[in-house]
Parts: C-alpha cells; structure tokens; sequence
C-alpha cells in the first residue's frame, strides 16, 4: 500500500504522485456505488499491481473542497483580476472573495495589464489596493511587461497549492507561463465580439509553479451564491465578521437593524462605502434565490 496525492484526473484516471513518481490509478467501484469522487489535491493511499497500475483505495479526509474546479486541500486562491481588458471591477471581485472566503481558502488579489493603464487610473487602482490591503487582503498589481513585480509574486506559490481563479480574458495562463516558462500552457485569444476571452482550460491538474503546486482551471464568469446561506454571508467579509460581536442584536445582518455597528463602521468611513453596497445586493440576491428541494 503506498501513499500519495492526486496530480491530474483526465478520462476516469487519477495520476497520483508518490515520492516523485507520478502512477496512473483507477478509483474502486465503492466509490461510485458510494458517490465519492477522488478530486485533484486529494491525498490518497493506493495499490499497484504488477505492471505498475494502480487502484485508489481510500481518500484522506479534506482540508477543503471546491465544486468548480473539482480540486481538494488548497491552501489559498489566486484571485486574477485586470485593470484593463476586461476592465477592473470591484463588483466581480467581491464576488470571488466570497465565494472563496466560504470555503475557507485564504484569497490572494493579483491585478494584472496596470501598464495598459493612464496615470490618474493607476492612482485609483492604488486606491483600491490600499483599500483591500487595509481588510486584510495581499494585493499585488503586475503588467503585461513582466517586470521586476514578477519576482514579488513568485513566494507567494512556495510551500502552497493554490487555485488561479478569475473571469476569462484575465491573463491567468499568461501569468503561470511567466512564472514557469516551461509550462507553455495554452492562453486564450480574447474574443473580441464578446470581450471576453475564450476557455482554454479543459481538465484540473496540478502543476509546479515556484516550489509550490497550482491548478490551472478554467476562466469562468458565472459566479453564483447557491451554496452560501443569508446568514453565512457577512462572515464572508473580513471586516464584517471582525465586528460581529458590537452590534446590538445576535444574528444582526446589518441592513435595518438599530444599533448596528457595521453600518456605523461605514457611516464613519472605516468600511468602504462600495463593499457595502455590494453586500447588500449580494443579500438580495441570495433573498430572491428560489427554494431547492
């Protein structure tokens, strides 16, 4: 029996990685009988029979778990937005940061193409940065050039397996080939009757990136909150969840409550005023959601 993690899934096999040697492996049918799927991360232990061929036996428990990707135990996501091309939302943004807040995966913020950006723009993307960086988040602004900034992000993959996630067209693989030239994975054109770049990404595999392991996956921009209950919500915004015990009321949602102090915390300017407006039509949208049974 040995032990390992798995590296890529593709077409019903799972290459697990073991003390260097990558095997291909099959799950047991109790899996499927079972309704367990092995996910890309996971850390598994294996037999092999006598060509080297392996059978996944059983799946350590998990750190966390993303649905989309399919990938288990990540340590942070790396969240890629562009200043230009698509232009830099802070609406779209927010809307990962929850999503991966959630699931309780440390985001990192990287904002690409600022060269594509005039000066008084670049001013407010700092803005912006330093409005983040004062929530708690690390927010590293890079461009197209690949210049010295490069070498700023390159620790942030060492030692951790990370998740690259971002709307198409961002510059993600263009951003891994950077960091690994060797990887020459495949970028995608932007579409420019869509404005908006085209999935390149069609299978979940971890790859070395700077002493670290990363998941190249798709681009997508359909970015719901069905899985995120209406009271989870607030706990999805650091500086929300860090006054959760100064409102009056337990369970307060900061919206019409009295004596809330998240919405005194942006009446005094200490929570941005477009985070908040952003939360509370994130409530209404989980509000309207229709009931699943």
């Amino acid at each position: 029996m040995a032990e390992g993690r798995i590296i890529k899934a593709l077409s019903g096999f799972y290459y697990v990685q073991s003390d260097n040697t990558t095997y291909q492996c099959k799950g047991r049918g109790v899996f499927r009988k079972n309704k367990i799927t092995p996910l890309v991360g996971d850390f598994v232990t294996f037999d092999l029979d006598e060509n080297d061929e392996g059978y996944i036996k059983d799946i350590k428990p998990r750190t966390s778990e993303l649905v989309r990707p399919p990938i288990a135990n990540i340590d942070q996501a790396i969240i890629v937005s562009s200043a230009k091309k698509p232009n830099f939302s802070t609406t779209l943004l927010d809307r990962f940061l929850v999503l991966i807040e959630a699931k309780d995966i440390d985001p990192i913020i990287v904002i690409t193409k600022i060269d594509l950006l005039a000066d008084e723009e670049v001013d407010k993307l700092k803005q912006y940065q330093k409005d983040y960086e004062e929530i708690g988040y690390t927010v590293k602004l890079v461009s197209n050039k690949r210049g010295p900034e490069l070498e700023l992000i390159k620790p942030l993959f060492k030692d951790k397996v990370s998740v690259i996630a971002g709307q198409s067209g961002v510059g993600k693989s263009s951003l891994l080939n950077a960091l690994n030239p060797s990887l020459l994975l495949e970028t995608g054109a932007i579409s420019k009757s869509l404005g908006r770049g085209k999935h390149t990404t069609r299978h979940v595999e971890l790859i070395e990136v700077n002493e670290g392991l990363v998941a190249d996956t798709p681009g997508f921009s359909a970015l719901e909150f069905d899985e995120i209950e209406l009271e989870h919500l607030p706990l999805c915004f650091p500086e929300m969840r860090a006054r959760i015990n100064d409102c009056k009321f337990r369970g307060c949602m900061h919206i019409k409550e009295p004596k809330c102090a998240v919405k005194a915390a942006v009446e005094s300017g200490d929570i941005t005023s477009y985070r908040y407006e952003h939360y509370v039509n994130f409530v209404e949208e989980i509000q309207s959601r229709k009931p699943r049974y």
